[in-house]
């Protein structure tokens, strides 16, 4: 018989507490994820899903290192996003308001209203789409009226507080494609070769394929979404202050100033700041490795199951779901269905949230989902024009790619813009203080920049 000695009595005593901690820690781990999880998940909406189905039918695993490439540069920009919503206390809009041109702003805000509409109405289209998949009697009219209008009720009559954490819960949609390529067939040495060494000819379709990936991946609404919901989520957690003449607790100081543009403007030294970063920056690298290892999974399971069998042509992420079928199997195509439908269900709101966030701000209404329906007509009210216009799109003959392809071209206009304008202001030590940008935030930062404008002009050049 083996007498264990004290110091093995204590290692045992430790595991055995590790293990009944984990439940609390995996569950603390969750609850501190939030707007950076629910934007990097909205970032794989139906439009996204068919450009990386795309992807993978017409190069198979050749691109899966854009995955890898696009990781840190879409987690850095949005982290720079968030950090300055929970600096300022202001979103994106406002922020460009306070610093920049009316010029800029108003040019970036309708840019970003349009291309908002096009994509809702190209989601729209591509969930009944994905419905009828499954549900072969239904009705493609009926059921974009239907996604649309619980969309909006659901951002109009849900306390902040709820529809936050369906948006989170909803992000879990994803893990659909992860599973959908464990029914195919899949050379994940070929996979692995790709991923880590990129590989790329400078040809019309592949250069157009790139760019059309750097668009869908690093879009404005992202921008607009993420600074927004972190300024939302201090007020859920009641870390700012709403409220005139208010002492906080935890010797912050407060001085308020009325203000049109939002009901308070709050300058403030909060001691709760650094604690806010750290965990936002989890939040905002886990949501956006999320999204990058969704695209990379549809692109392999697109390359396993339709590039190898010479489909190489996809149009729509209900084309993708369609054509999978036969070489995936019923479950993996019903999975990839699933998947359009609660993407879409998660990105809607995103998108015409991002563009009344915009709009609000940039006219100086009151605004904020976390404001009942009364204290913000005109905030919900851009919400509600975005919605129905992105449901008629679907009724007057307006094909979904072209609707992509418009919403595309002012993204690409626009995002260099915005993101030149994020860099410069996340860097200013007048506004982020001690939080503005390090030197290697800086350079990353407009590495992307440079990137998306090349991408911009390649598809210009390349078209012509």
């Amino acid at each position: 018989m083996h007498i264990i000695s004290d110091k093995e009595y204590e290692e045992i005593q430790k595991a055995v507490t590790s293990l009944k901690d984990a439940p609390k820690k995996a569950k603390k781990f969750w609850h501190n994820l939030g707007p950076g999880l629910t934007t990097g998940a909205s970032d794989d909406d139906p439009s996204g899903i068919a450009t990386y189905s795309q992807t993978g039918a017409a190069t198979g695993f050749r691109f899966t290192w854009l995955a890898l490439f696009t990781f840190p540069l879409m987690a850095i920009v949005q982290e720079m996003c968030a950090r300055i919503g929970i600096v300022t206390g202001q979103g994106l809009a406002a922020n460009i308001r306070q610093h920049y041109s009316k010029t800029i702003l108003y040019t970036c805000t309708i840019l970003l209203l349009g291309a908002n509409i096009f994509n809702i109405g190209a989601d729209l289209g591509a969930m009944a789409e994905a419905v009828k998949l499954l549900l072969p009697i239904s009705s493609t009219g009926a059921l974009v009226v239907m996604f649309g209008v619980l969309s909006l009720l659901l951002q109009v009559f849900t306390s902040y507080e709820k529809y936050a954490r369906y948006l989170k819960y909803l992000a879990l949609i994803l893990l659909a494609y992860v599973c959908a390529v464990f029914f195919v067939y899949v050379d994940w040495s070929l996979v692995w070769k790709n991923l880590f060494i990129p590989s790329m000819e400078f040809t019309k379709e592949h250069i157009i394929l790139v760019c059309a990936i750097l668009g869908t991946t690093i879009s404005p609404y992202l921008f607009f979404w993420q600074t927004s919901q972190e300024v939302e989520d201090k007020i859920l957690h009641k870390e700012k202050i709403v409220t005139e003449n208010v002492v906080l607790e935890g010797g912050v100081k407060v001085s308020i100033e009325k203000d049109e543009s939002v009901s308070v403007k709050i300058d403030m030294v909060d001691p709760h700041v650094p604690e806010e970063i750290k965990n936002m920056r989890v939040d905002v690298w886990v949501g956006m490795f999320v999204s990058n290892i969704v695209m990379f999974f549809i692109i392999v399971l697109c390359g396993a199951a339709l590039h190898t069998q010479g489909i190489t042509n996809i149009t729509t992420a209900a084309d993708a779901a369609q054509a999978l079928r036969p070489f995936a199997g019923d479950f993996a195509y019903a999975l990839f269905a699933f998947g359009i439908i609660g993407t879409g269900l998660l990105a809607i709101p995103v998108l015409a949230g991002s563009a009344a966030y915009a709009v609000s701000e940039s006219f100086g209404w009151r605004f904020g989902l976390y404001r009942k329906l009364k204290e913000a007509y005109a905030f919900y009210g851009v919400i509600a024009f975005a919605t129905i216009v992105g449901i008629l799109l679907n009724f007057i003959g307006l094909d979904p790619i072209q609707a992509l392809i418009y919403s595309a071209v002012a993204n690409g206009v626009v995002s260099p813009i915005i993101l030149i304008l994020i860099v410069q202001m996340a860097s200013r030590n007048d506004i982020m203080g001690e939080y503005k940008n390090s030197t290697f935030s800086n350079l990353f930062g407009w590495i992307t920049v440079g990137l998306m404008t090349a991408s911009v002009v390649g598809v210009a050049l390349s078209i012509l």
